[in-house]
C-alpha cells in the first residue's frame, strides 16, 4: 500500500491526544438534592447503572480512535497495490448506418457504447484505454488513457453514422499497437458476424432484427400524370408492407400499394398519380421496422433561376450576337465599348470583345474576347502579343477533369487556327481548353470578385472558330458554365458529395443536416462541396445580393446498411498474444468514507444512550 498524501498520517497524533483527554477529564459532576433520603436512593439507582456508564464510555472511546484513524488515512489517500491485474484495451467500434438499427428502446450503437462503458467501469483501476470509432472514417477518440472518467466522457460523445464502415485504417492502428504490446485485449464492437477472428474478441451487439428498405426508385411525369417504380427488400422475415406516394408535401398518400416481401429478392412495386407540377415527391413504407432511415425516398425538383439577359461590348458583335441569340432566349443588349460605364448592371453575362473595362462587373459572369490590356482582378495579365504569320492550329485539352468534360462536351475535334494571340499568366486557377505551345488561349475560371469568367486570348476575326461547328457548341457549353444551376443532382447517397454552383456575388452559404446541425461552406469559389453523412433531407440556404434561397437535397442510406445481418470473412490481428498483464491500483477511500460516516453516528448513538438514559 502507497499513500498519494502521506502527510495526512499526521492526523494520528489526534489518538493519544484523545486519550489523554479522556484520563484527565472529571468524571463527576456536582449535584444539588433535597434531602439524604433522595441522595441515598439516587446513588443506589446509579450503582446498578454504574456498568454499563462505564462501558459506553470505553465504547465512546474506541469509535472516536477508529474515527480519527479513518479520517486521517482519508486525507493520505491510500491506494493498494494488485500486481499483474491491469490490462490494456483496445476497443473498435462500428459506427457505420446498420449501427443504427433499434433494438429495443436503443439503438444497436448505444448498446455497443454501453458494453464498453462497463468494461471501462469494471477494469482494475491503472488500466490503460483506447477507443477508435469506425464511421465516415477511423477516428481515435482517445489514445493510452488511464483516467476512467474522462475515457467514459468521450465515449458518450462518440455518435454513428450512416456510411459503411472501412476497417483499413482501424485495423492498421490496431496492429501497429498489437506489435508494440502483444498483451493488449483488443475488442471488436459491431453487428457483423465474421466467419473467423484472430487476437480479437468479437462482441456482436445484432439481436434478429428485422428490417425492409426501398430502392431502385425511379419516376417520370408526363401531361400531368406521375409514375413511380421501385422495389422493396425483406432482411429477416416475409411481411406485407404497404407502400404510399406523397406528391408536393401532402399530408395525404397520393397512392398506395401492398406488396408481400420476402428476403429472398426485392419486390417490385409502382405507383401513378395525377399531378399538374411534381415540387417534390415521397415514397415511403408504412409500417415501422428496425431502421427508419431507409423506409423513405425522397426527390426534389430543384430548377435553375439564372438571369439569362445579357450585355455585349463590342465594336463587332457580329459572331458573338449571332452565337448567343441561338443559346439565350432572353435579350441581348449592345453597346459600343465608349458607352460603358461602371453604373451599367443587372446583367447575368457581360461579354467584352476586344477592349477591356476598367473595373470588372460583380454581378454576373464576365466573358473576355481579345482583351486589349492587363484588368485589376481579371486572374491573369497579358505578358505579350504572339504574331502567328501562317497561322497555327490550336490544342484541344484532353484532361479528365469533370470541368473540362463540361466545357468540351460534344466537340468534334475540329482544328482551329490562329494568327496571334495575347500571352498571358495565370495568377488564378483557371481550367484550360485550348493552348499554343504551352500558352492558355481559352480558359475558364473565376475572378477575384467570385464570378465565373470566360477568356478568349484572341480575335475570333483572326481564327476560323467561328465558321467551325465546334464554335456553336462551345458557346452552348460556355453560357451553361457561366449560367449554371444550383444544383445538379437532389438525391444521393450517404457518403456521397453535394455539388453547390454558387451564383455571382454569393453572400453566405450554409447546409443544415437532418438532424439540425449547420455547416457553413466558402463562397470564395465558383463551386463547392460537403459530404453528406446523413441520411435525410439536407436543406442549402445561400444569401445573394440579399436575398435568401434554400434548396433541398435528399441523401439515402447505402443499401449495404440496411442489412440487419450483415456477415464478413474475417477480422483479426497477426502475431501471438502476450497473456501478461501489469499491476494495478485499488482505491479503498470509497470503503473509508463509508467506515467513518458508520463510526460517526454509532458514536452519536453512544453519546445519546449515555446523556438520555443512564442519568
Amino acid at each position: 500500500m502507497s499513500f498519494l498524501y502521506p502527510l495526512g498520517l499526521l492526523g494520528l497524533i489526534g489518538i493519544p491526544i484523545l486519550i489523554a483527554i479522556y484520563i484527565i477529564k472529571s468524571k463527576y459532576t456536582e449535584q444539588t438534592v433535597s434531602s439524604t433520603f433522595l441522595w441515598t436512593l439516587s446513588e443506589k439507582f446509579r450503582k446498578r447503572r454504574r456498568s454499563a456508564s462505564r462501558l459506553t464510555g470505553i465504547v465512546s472511546l474506541i469509535l472516536q480512535l477508529l474515527s480519527i484513524t479513518a479520517l486521517s488515512l482519508l486525507i493520505a489517500h491510500p491506494i493498494v497495490t494488485l500486481p499483474h491485474s491491469a490490462n490494456e484495451y483496445y476497443f473498435i467500434l462500428d459506427a457505420s448506418g446498420s449501427m443504427q438499427m433499434k433494438a429495443g428502446d436503443s439503438t444497436r450503437f448505444d448498446l455497443g457504447k454501453a458494453r464498453i462503458a462497463e468494461m471501462i467501469t469494471d477494469a482494475t483501476e491503472g488500466s490503460i484505454y483506447t477507443l477508435a470509432v469506425v464511421g465516415d472514417d477511423t477516428e481515435l477518440l482517445f489514445q493510452r488513457l488511464d483516467n476512467k472518467e474522462q475515457a467514459l466522457f468521450l465515449l458518450s460523445e462518440a455518435t454513428a453514422s450512416c456510411n459503411d464502415a472501412d476497417y483499413t485504417d482501424a485495423l492498421g492502428a490496431a496492429q501497429a499497437y498489437f506489435n508494440e504490446s502483444p498483451s493488449v485485449l483488443t475488442y471488436l464492437i459491431t453487428d457483423t458476424a465474421y466467419g473467423a477472428v484472430q487476437n480479437v474478441e468479437l462482441i456482436n451487439v445484432s439481436a434478429g432484427e428485422v428490417n425492409f428498405s426501398l430502392s431502385e426508385i425511379r419516376h417520370t411525369h408526363t401531361g400531368g400524370h406521375l409514375t413511380v417504380v421501385g422495389t422493396v427488400n425483406g432482411y429477416g422475415q416475409s411481411a406485407v408492407r404497404t407502400v404510399s406516394l406523397y406528391v408536393n408535401g401532402s399530408a395525404q398518400a397520393a397512392a398506395t400499394a401492398t406488396v408481400e416481401v420476402t428476403p429472398e429478392a426485392p419486390v417490385a412495386f409502382s405507383l401513378e398519380a395525377d399531378a399538374a407540377t411534381v415540387a417534390s415527391l415521397e415514397v415511403r413504407i408504412e409500417e415501422p421496422d428496425a431502421l427508419d432511415a431507409d423506409n423513405r425516398y425522397l426527390f426534389y425538383d430543384v430548377k435553375s433561376e439564372p438571369i439569362y439577359n445579357t450585355l455585349l461590348v463590342s465594336e463587332r458583335p457580329f459572331f458573338l450576337k449571332a452565337a448567343l441569340s441561338t443559346v439565350i432566349s432572353a435579350e441581348i443588349d449592345v453597346i459600343a465599348p465608349a458607352d460603358y460605364t461602371a453604373e451599367r448592371t443587372g446583367y447575368g453575362l457581360y461579354v467584352f470583345d476586344s477592349c477591356a473595362p476598367e473595373t470588372l462587373p460583380r454581378d454576373g459572369a464576365v466573358w473576355l474576347v481579345n482583351p486589349t490590356a492587363s484588368i485589376e482582378g481579371a486572374g491573369f495579365s497579358i505578358q505579350a502579343m504572339e504574331e502567328l504569320k501562317d497561322g497555327e492550329p490550336l490544342t484541344l485539352s484532353t484532361s479528365s477533369a469533370s470541368t473540362v468534360k463540361q466545357l468540351t462536351a460534344g466537340l468534334v475535334g475540329d482544328s482551329v487556327y490562329l494568327t496571334g494571340y495575347a500571352k498571358c499568366g495565370l495568377y488564378r486557377n483557371f481550367t484550360t481548353l485550348y493552348s499554343h505551345m504551352g500558352n492558355p488561349i481559352l480558359f475558364a475560371g473565376t475572378n477575384d470578385t467570385g464570378c465565373r469568367e470566360v477568356v478568349f486570348a484572341f480575335d475570333l476575326h483572326n481564327s476560323n472558330l467561328p465558321l467551325l461547328y465546334d464554335y456553336s457548341v462551345l458557346i452552348r457549353n460556355l453560357v451553361a458554365y457561366s449560367f449554371p444551376a444550383i444544383i445538379d443532382e437532389t438525391n444521393y447517397v450517404c457518403g456521397e458529395s453535394v455539388q453547390i454552383n454558387l451564383p455571382a456575388n454569393c453572400e453566405s452559404l450554409s447546409l443544415q443536416s437532418p438532424n439540425g446541425e449547420t455547416v457553413y461552406l466558402s463562397t470564395e469559389d465558383a463551386v463547392a462541396s460537403h459530404v453528406l453523412n446523413e441520411a435525410g433531407t439536407w436543406t442549402v440556404t445561400m444569401v445573394v445580393a440579399d436575398a435568401q434561397r434554400t434548396f433541398s437535397v435528399f441523401a439515402a442510406m447505402p443499401p449495404a446498411e440496411c442489412d440487419p445481418a450483415p456477415t464478413a470473412e474475417r477480422f483479426g490481428l497477426q502475431g501471438e498474444r502476450d497473456n501478461g498483464g501489469f499491476d494495478g491500483t485499488y482505491d479503498p477511500t470509497h470503503l473509508l468514507f463509508i467506515a467513518l460516516a458508520i463510526l460517526f453516528l454509532a458514536d452519536w448513538g453512544v453519546y445519546c444512550y449515555d446523556k438520555y438514559q443512564l442519568r
